[in-house]
């Protein structure tokens, strides 16, 4: 510390008013805020690599003449274990964003445009960085390749999977992991790979992003970042939302270079979103089995949920980007498929059905029924054991749901006040569970503020239910023909009560004769 005090004497010409040690990451560097005399401050860092410190410094001082938005160095010890850079401020994109990602994935409107925001900005340091960069001051080496990639697979070899005692054929995987190395490395690329694009390290500076915490970066595909970014496993993104951002990020890409076709695009980025899911639950495995920290001990139960989804464990669809993965690396997939089916990782959560990836047909959506198929039917709930919330979409026209446990109805909604897509020809024959309507009604904004105030109570009464041992609860949303408005809220409020309580939610959307039951965890 003295040290780094002695530093911001030499560059400024006077000792820090203040210094302040700011929270820590996943590194050993420690960051602390400097202020001088005038009330201005700048950011300083004591590391304990000399070499990733140099790195930074190189990849900061390169990036700052190519004008990208990132830190500037002002000032560097001459061990390099010390320098000072600009101050970003406090805010993070993982911070700004915190409200969709404690929802379980429901970015509002802004959230999203600061996401666009940043994916649309990633091209530019990733290409334009590249250009007349010494990847010799790269660290640890200069350039992704196959032994890079190999080192990442055993790292997640023998810091997590080997951690949780699975069988596996070891050479038969190594083939595998062999071939997939290859095939990750098959195509050259001279842009700039992050390796850590998170949103943790994007700052936003009056709601521009700058990009910090690139030291590990090198000469790589462009893939990996948007892998990295868009399956960081406590975002939560949507498909829908997922869809989006490539798109976007796309369309950036082709600013700065000719761009693949889409088809070998999305084939492409195929392989390294399954290279960095593995790839973090290594990091997972050591920084929380062997470090025990318990932020990434919490990060291990999504990771693993987005490996199930990717290659259809568990009885998941395979995600149409990856569905072709089985026939590639047929080990390494079963293997993998075991490894979700651990009993450590059983109670996982299964995500309920997002209604961004859409309502569209009964033979995809096993809680959707035809209305021939008549009214919903939930037995009457006996009032014995743990709580059970029930959520009622319907029509004023037709009066407010029953209360089948005999305890007065409990919340009723008015969704009326806010903008209603039924008034228009488009979404007249569609549901609050179709995404055309999901787009119209969160691009409007209005019912979003009302759910706001509704999840607040919501919240309070749950955990007050529960702490009390009491066994039903019923929240009810009403709008004129219960088709749009109040069946999006009440399918919001039922997924946000499950993803935060674990208790059971039963969902009827009376007037589509919908039922669904999300099941205690």
């Amino acid at each position: 510390m003295k040290q780094l005090v002695s530093l911001y004497q030499q560059w400024s010409g006077a000792a820090p008013a203040q210094v302040v040690q700011l929270p820590g990451a996943g590194s050993n560097r420690r960051y602390f805020r400097l202020e001088g005399p005038k009330g201005d401050t700048v950011v300083g860092v004591i590391g304990t690599s000399r070499d990733e410190n140099h790195a930074f410094v190189c990849l900061t001082r390169h990036f700052t003449q190519r004008q990208l938005p990132v830190p500037r160095i002002l000032a560097v010890s001459d061990d390099e274990l010390r320098y000072l850079q600009t101050d970003l401020g406090n805010l993070s994109l993982f911070d700004a964003i915190k409200g969709g990602r404690e929802s379980g994935g429901r970015y509002n409107v802004k959230e999203q445009q600061l996401l666009r925001r940043t994916i649309r900005e990633l091209p530019n340091i990733q290409m334009r960085g590249a250009r007349g960069l010494d990847w010799q001051n790269c660290y640890p080496q200069p350039e992704f390749d196959e032994d890079s990639v190999l080192f990442d697979l055993n790292y997640f070899k023998y810091c997590f999977l080997k951690a949780t005692d699975l069988d596996f054929h070891e050479l038969k995987l190594e083939a595998n992991f062999r071939l997939f190395a290859k095939d990750l490395t098959a195509e050259k690329s001279d842009s700039f790979l992050y390796r850590d694009f998170q949103a943790r390290n994007v700052m936003l500076v009056d709601g521009a992003p700058y990009f910090i915490d690139y030291q590990g970066g090198r000469k790589g595909p462009f893939y990996y970042d948007l892998a990295s970014f868009l399956w960081q496993a406590s975002a939560k993104y949507s498909n829908k939302l997922r869809r989006e951002l490539i798109y976007e990020y796309y369309n950036a890409l082709k600013l700065y270079t000719e761009v693949p076709s889409k088809h070998h695009f999305v084939d492409r980025l195929s392989l390294f979103v399954l290279f960095r899911t593995l790839q973090v639950l290594g990091a997972y495995g050591f920084r929380g089995y062997f470090e025990r920290k318990k932020h990434f001990i919490d990060s291990i139960p999504p990771a693993i949920q987005n490996l199930r989804e990717l290659i259809g464990a568990g009885g998941a669809q395979p995600s149409a980007l990856t569905s072709n993965l089985q026939h590639q690396y047929p080990y390494m997939v079963d293997m993998l498929k075991r490894l979700t089916e651990l009993p450590q990782f059983a109670q996982i959560e299964q995500p309920a059905l997002s209604r961004a990836d859409g309502y569209r047909t009964t033979e995809n959506n096993p809680y959707k029924a035809h209305p021939q198929d008549g009214p919903a039917t939930f037995s009457k709930y006996d009032g014995k054991g743990p709580l059970v919330v029930r959520v009622f979409s319907f029509s004023y026209r037709k009066g407010i749901p029953d209360d089948e446990s005999g305890n007065g109805g409990g919340y009723v909604f008015d969704c009326r006040s806010t903008h209603n897509p039924g008034r228009y020809e488009p979404y007249k024959k569609l549901t609050g569970l179709d995404e055309p309507v999901i787009r119209f009604l969160e691009d409007d904004g209005e019912i979003l503020t009302f759910l706001q105030s509704v999840y607040r109570l919501a919240d309070a009464h749950v955990a007050r239910y529960i702490q009390r041992g009491f066994t039903s609860l019923m929240f009810s949303f009403g709008c004129t023909g219960g088709q749009h408005r109040s069946v999006y809220s009440a399918q919001h409020l039922a997924e946000h009560i499950h993803d935060k309580f674990g208790v059971e939610v039963r969902i009827v959307h009376r007037e589509q004769h919908i039922e669904q039951v999300l099941e205690a965890r």
